[in-house]
């Protein structure tokens, strides 16, 4: 039995650290198969194995919404520490209404725990958006919107970012390999307080990696696929896509070189307003939004 603990110790770590998932699929097969051929192994341990890594690689490809709701929770505190909440109800209130009527037509309207909303009090311009659920904006952004369109957008551009799991997606395929391969000697025995201590680590490694990229910005590829998205959650409920125009725009004259937030960490706006437009197929024409909408977002943020 030592032996194939010893075996299994061995393989485990290599098959999943050099494999995908799909290829760790394979070569854990193929691997246990010729592990069991020359008695290094049991059939019953080869089994074991290879249920073992079906699971591991099931859970590479897609974490849990309780999962990521406790990573987004984690990051949300470290951008708290940061940037202070916005003690105005009025404001708080509205932004949360606007935001939880967009995330009930977006791709995924229902989160573990839901979507939560917040104002932060400063005068940056940017806002952030962590798995499972939790977006913020600066007052400074907020500034930067002339209508709820705008704002409307903005949110729709950060649900664009939880829903394509982009944040998930930041966090680095070694500590999530390094997780697995730990977790899989599981299945034979109980774990070392090493390995518990190892898990830990590695959970705090992805909550850096996360808030890290949020820090630095995404790529611009996942910027414009989050545009995209605003923009098909802006049309199903009614708003004008103009609207992340109108906010760019403003934006674009409000910014100045070598400023935090949204000029470092996003394409320059005039970038995006052309991608956006592209994907429109037209050319910008002003935001015409209802005097009610326009009354209701006055009251909201005429103290911002």
């Amino acid at each position: 039995m030592k032996r194939e603990l010893f075996v299994l110790y061995l393989l485990l770590p290599a098959v999943l650290f050099f494999s995908g998932c799909q290829a760790m699929l394979t070569s854990t097969a193929k691997v246990t198969t010729q592990a069991e051929k020359v008695g290094a192994i049991r059939p019953s341990t080869a089994q074991s194995i290879q249920k073992s890594t079906s699971a591991v690689s099931k859970s590479v490809e897609e974490f849990t919404p309780e999962q990521e709701y406790y990573i987004g929770r984690s990051v949300a505190a470290v951008i708290l520490t940061k940037y202070p909440p916005y003690t105005n109800q009025t404001a708080n209130e509205y932004l949360n209404l606007l935001g939880q009527t967009l995330a009930q037509v977006s791709d995924m309207p229902e989160i573990f725990r839901g979507y939560r909303f917040l104002v932060l009090n400063s005068d940056e311009i940017n806002a952030f958006a962590t798995p499972g659920g939790h977006i913020f904006i600066t007052r400074g952004l907020l500034r930067c919107c002339r209508n709820e369109d705008a704002v409307a957008a903005i949110l729709a551009h950060e649900i664009g970012h939880i829903q394509l799991k982009h944040g998930i997606q930041a966090i680095k395929k070694a500590r999530v390999t390094d997780a697995l391969t730990t977790i899989a000697t599981e299945s034979v025995r109980v774990l070392s307080p090493n390995e518990v201590s190892k898990l830990t680590e590695t959970f705090g490694g992805a909550i850096t990696d996360i808030t890290n990229v949020i820090n630095s910005g995404y790529s611009r590829s996942f910027e414009y696929g989050a545009d995209d998205a605003a923009q098909t959650i802006l049309r199903r409920l009614g708003y004008d896509p103009n609207g992340l125009v109108e906010m760019l725009m403003v934006m674009g004259k409000n910014l100045k070189p070598g400023d935090a937030g949204f000029a470092k960490t996003h394409p320059a706006p005039q970038d995006r307003i052309d991608e956006i437009q592209r994907k429109l197929g037209g050319k910008y024409s002003p935001v015409q939004t209802p005097k009610a909408r326009q009354a209701r977002f006055m009251k909201a943020v005429e103290k911002i």
